[in-house]
């Protein structure tokens, strides 16, 4: 009996799967809470997977596929809900994931994000960076203080994303998602159209070119809000990785221009909660005069020691986040040490 991708689907979702993996002679699998599953289903044939996942796919989507070897793009099911498809060439044949994407906003009450990040959110200009390793939550959080935007001013957001995942209705704010691949060529592109398509606030899905990067910063500079994420696990990172991505002659005149646009880091990690389930950490660094001139003198190694003596403006490390958590009994302390840069020096905390 061949399985049918919908009945995998309503699988996924029964059992609040965050993704499905489709292999040539391996049975499906879920992934729950960070760990993946084996469904209790004979392995799929190749065949199987090939007329499952260009079942998904339209005509342009097929040609490009054929061309690249592997495809990014979002699909709708039904009755089933909205997810973000990855699709591409394996030894044994075809392979996909599919990541489920959320139906509906989230509030920061239920994300357990900082208070901190909506005055962020209600700033006029400026960069707001939002980061962590793959499957840490970046999207969400992003979506939440978004979907706020839109709940408390009148704005327009355009959202430059590959693919688009979570799709915003208009509120109070006028909002415009452009897919990379399908709406537009890419992010550069989009982004450098945006500038002249009177928008107030900006979602950079992905800074991940130097060309993006150097739009968005100057986008922020220019007197609008600007959103982007990165695969970076703290904030010193992040600024450090972002000056990486230019020639060195350039990055002395980056540093001066990232230190007065940028407004905020917000970096995360999803760790296995005591009795099942994920739980959010975060690190926040605010755009202070303290930050800027450090990022401005290149002295970003001492931006940890700014955050840790920020709290009372809501500036906090994954370290002290990580700690207060453990303290509430709410996460072993084998995760907690898997989640931080210096675990020798972390561990001293407890002795």
């Amino acid at each position: 009996m061949i399985v049918e991708i919908h009945e995998l689907l309503n699988f996924m979702r029964g059992e609040d799967a965050s993704d499905l993996h489709l292999s040539p002679y391996s049975p499906p699998i879920v992934r729950i809470n960070g760990e993946i599953h084996r469904a209790k289903l004979n392995p799929l044939q190749p065949e199987e997977v090939h007329i499952m996942v260009y079942d998904i796919m339209n005509d342009e989507q097929r040609r490009v596929y054929e061309e690249e070897f592997e495809i990014d793009f979002s699909c709708d099911f039904h009755g089933i809900g909205r997810f973000r498809v990855n699709v591409f060439k394996g030894l044994h044949g075809d392979t996909a994931v599919l990541r489920a994407i959320s139906e509906r906003s989230f509030t920061f009450e239920e994300l357990g994000l900082p208070e901190v990040l909506k005055d962020l959110a209600m700033r006029e200009k400026g960069l707001i960076l939002v980061t962590g390793p793959t499957g840490s939550g970046k999207s969400t959080t992003l979506n939440t203080i978004i979907d706020y935007i839109n709940s408390h001013q009148r704005r327009h957001i355009i959202t430059i994303e590959d693919p688009v995942e979570f799709i915003h209705m208009s509120k109070k704010s006028l909002i415009n998602h452009r897919e990379v691949g399908t709406n537009t060529h890419s992010f550069a592109r989009a982004l450098r159209s945006a500038l002249r398509e009177d928008p107030d606030v900006i979602v950079v899905g992905e800074m991940r070119d130097l060309e993006t990067t150097a739009l968005a910063i100057t986008a922020a500079e220019t007197g609008h809000l600007v959103f982007g994420t990165l695969h970076t696990v703290n904030a010193t990172k992040t600024v450090d990785r972002i000056i990486d991505q230019f020639p060195a002659e350039r990055q002395s005149q980056i540093r001066v221009m990232l230190s007065e646009s940028i407004i905020g880091v917000v970096s995360q990690n999803l760790l296995k909660k005591k009795g099942g389930g994920r739980i959010a950490v975060f690190e926040i660094m605010i755009g202070t005069p303290a930050v800027s001139n450090l990022i401005r003198e290149n002295k970003t190694f001492q931006l940890p020691s700014i955050l840790q003596t920020s709290s009372n403006i809501g500036m906090v490390t994954m370290e002290q986040s990580l700690m207060k958590i453990y303290d509430q009994g709410l996460i072993e302390k084998d995760e907690a040490l898997s989640a931080v840069p210096n675990p020798d020096e972390f561990m001293k905390k407890f002795n």
